[in-house]
């Protein structure tokens, strides 16, 4: 099997190095990652300068650009044979509830899937600098395993969280939905030396909501989160609702100001 290798935390990241060692059991691996940390940045594609790539070692490629950039030039440019699966991780912290939306990991993984590509996204639910990133890529292994096996459903891929607990302490895998977090003022403001204001983004911790059933609900317990994601965003629940609407007064009329900046 050939299998696809990738992370937002960067090509030296402990994370990657376990995934890829952990891999490397299951079938031939290529590592397409940043050449630096990209956390945070989601499905950002790189499209106004040109890429990089510098061939670290054999099989071992760093980009100068996104996670999703990686993906796109592992399949298309670096690998001779399109990958069976593609697996992201281990991410340096969870990627659970809402926070998918902004990970690097998870949407290397997304982009997999749009590409017809069976893929993973794994990440260690640690808020340090993760001890026990071995015990998730042995687990992401033995899941790329079930997945080349049975393969996965159209337009699916699989976001795991694995608590940062020893192998022998961790509970069994769960399969969870998509948990749910509450957002608050979590922009830190100062003053540099100049009298100038800055910010920081991310100043509190994510406070999520301890529901039964969610991948948060299954990591606090000390259990391996295992997410089915898929590619649709349509809410189905609200289609009827927004049918119900009168929408031809808002068709644009001709003579309209174009709002355009002077």
């Amino acid at each position: 099997m050939n299998i696809l290798v990738t992370n937002d935390d960067g090509v030296h990241a402990p994370g990657i190095v376990a995934l890829a060692d952990a891999l490397r059991l299951v079938g031939t691996v290529t590592v397409v990652a940043p050449d630096r940390e990209r956390s945070a940045v989601g499905h950002a594609l790189t499209l106004h300068h040109p890429l990089r790539v510098t061939e670290i070692m054999a099989g071992i490629f760093a980009v100068d650009g996104t996670p999703t950039d990686c993906v796109n030039l592992g399949i298309h440019i670096l690998l001779t044979e399109t990958p069976d699966i593609v697996v992201s991780g281990v991410n340096r912290g969870g990627n659970l509830g809402d926070d998918i939306t902004y990970s690097g990991t998870v949407s290397a993984a997304l982009e997999a899937t749009l590409m017809g590509i069976p893929a993973i996204a794994v990440s260690l639910a640690t808020n340090g600098h993760g001890s026990n990133y071995r015990a998730a890529a042995a687990f992401a292994a033995q899941l790329a395993r079930e997945v080349l096996d049975r393969g996965l459903p159209r337009d699916t891929f699989l976001n795991v969280n694995v608590p940062d607990l020893p192998a022998e302490e961790l509970a069994g895998p769960v399969i969870t939905s998509q948990g749910k977090r509450d957002y608050g003022g979590d922009i830190v403001t100062k003053v540099d030396p100049r009298g100038r204001n800055y910010y920081w983004i991310g100043g509190n911790e994510p406070v999520f909501r301890d529901i039964e059933g969610t991948d948060f609900h299954a990591v606090k317990r000390g259990r391996i989160s295992v997410t089915p994601l898929h590619l649709g965003l349509t809410n189905y629940a609200s289609l009827s609702i927004l049918q119900s609407w009168d929408l031809s007064a808002c068709r644009p009329e001709a003579g309209q100001p174009s709002g355009a900046l002077l």
